[in-house]
């Protein structure tokens, strides 16, 4: 990563300030109580913006690319599911930036409503948020392209936030208060004060008008965007994970996938802090370098992601060769409801009639046995199961691409030393 001392240009808009009235409504440091006036950062407008990617990265910009539409061309009717269950993969990486942690037992609950943890709660959301605003994408540049529109930024928003305790309220809507990050209960000490709450709605509709051009490599476009829509900070809570949303809804958009959700925040939360730094100097003009490393992110991701495909093709495999009936694709999901379960009760009675298991309980039971699935609902009604080999896979594909990050990291470390 370059050094950003002084003497370097800026290669896109730099952040403006703005002076605002501060008073702090919480008891606290007599700083903070002190403290009458915030200087607030101002994202420029970017709807009619040239960016010219470096020559260099224009090789890793369209190897992502052909990565993205290789993946969903051979993956994504193989196993069409696969897109539900990256869904799942980058809404729980995307939390886990927010330092919201639950594990896949958590998770499995949570999905049919058990709320023994909050974190696992809001990764459950956040999937819901992530699938509409890719359906809202959906599909292909030009004339025929889906929109993402503010309405559906925010109804994607509403889905994440709606059952928050303190936030709920406010979902589905800009805020209207200063917030900030970092600096506990006052702005005075914050990493970055976003822009003032009556900026917010032209800030909105101009990164609006920049997703809706076609004359941008669809990576770049999606860096810049979740770059900006992060300076911007529109909601009150949330705006990580709408922001990171917004990633693959770009990608949707412009054609590059049109079934599958790749997990890019499972790149991402593999080195936070650098992650982190690419969103600071962007408020500074500097914004190749994260272009790139969401390029390398991508096709790392999507490396991953065509093997979990093929794991995901054995351990379906080695469960139908365990089971004394011809089961339908388990692998699809990590998840399997009670609801799931009748389902597949149905579809093995219309295939095999007179063979089938007889009721859920003996379909469980026999997958209990095999392996295949374990119980974390102790519940009557609304059972939940973890499929394992799914389960098993997720785990270690977050692995390999933690590793393919920091390797690059480190390659590209070695690198800037030799020269």
């Amino acid at each position: 990563m370059d050094d950003d001392g002084p003497g370097l240009a800026p290669e896109w808009a730099v952040h403006g300030t703005a002076e605002r009235p501060w008073r702090s409504s919480r008891r606290g440091p007599r700083a903070d109580r002190l403290c009458t006036a915030v200087t607030t950062s101002v994202p420029p407008p970017i709807a009619d913006r040239r960016y010219d990617p470096v020559p260099d990265d224009l090789a890793l910009l369209d190897r992502a690319a052909a990565a993205l539409r290789s993946l969903d061309e051979h993956h994504g009717d193989r196993l069409g599911a696969l897109g539900g269950l990256l869904a799942r993969t980058e809404a729980v990486a995307s939390s886990r930036i927010e330092d919201e942690h639950a594990d896949l037992d958590d998770y499995v609950r949570a999905v049919v409503g058990v709320r023994a943890n909050g974190s696992a709660t809001l990764m459950v959301a956040a999937t819901t948020a992530l699938r509409r605003l890719m359906a809202d994408a959906s599909t292909g540049c030009g004339a025929s392209a889906g929109r993402i529109t503010e309405r559906s930024i925010l109804a994607a928003h509403h889905d994440l936030m709606r059952d928050d305790p303190l936030d709920g309220r406010d979902a589905g809507r800009y805020r209207t208060v200063q917030n900030w990050i970092g600096g506990g209960g006052s702005p005075r000490l914050a990493t970055y004060v976003p822009p003032p709450p009556e900026l917010v709605p032209d800030a909105m509709a101009d990164l609006v008008a920049f997703l809706e051009r076609d004359d941008l490599h669809p990576v770049a476009q999606a860096a810049i965007a979740h770059a900006q829509f992060e300076s911007v900070h529109p909601f009150t809570d949330g705006n990580g994970r709408m922001g990171r949303a917004l990633i693959g809804a770009v990608l949707r958009r412009c054609g590059l996938t049109t079934t599958i959700t790749v997990p890019v925040a499972t790149a991402l939360v593999a080195d936070r802090s650098r992650y982190f730094e690419h969103l600071a100097r962007y408020r500074s003009g500097l914004v190749h370098d994260f272009v790139a490393d969401l390029a390398v992110a991508i096709g790392t991701v999507c490396d991953e992601a065509a093997l979990v495909a093929l794991l995901l093709d054995e351990h379906a495999e080695d469960t139908r060769r365990q089971l004394p009936w011809p089961l339908p694709e388990l692998s699809r999901d990590a998840v399997l409801t009670e609801d799931d379960a009748e389902d597949l009760v149905v579809a093995l009675r219309r295939r095999s009639p007179g063979s089938g298991p007889a009721s859920v309980d003996a379909l469980v039971r026999t997958l209990e046995r095999s392996g295949a699935v374990r119980p974390v609902t102790q519940r009557r009604r609304g059972r939940a199961w973890l499929v394992t080999g799914v389960a098993t896979e997720l785990d270690a594909f977050a692995e390999r691409v933690a590793v393919g990050v920091h390797d690059g990291v480190r390659r590209e470390l070695v690198h800037e030393d030799a020269a």
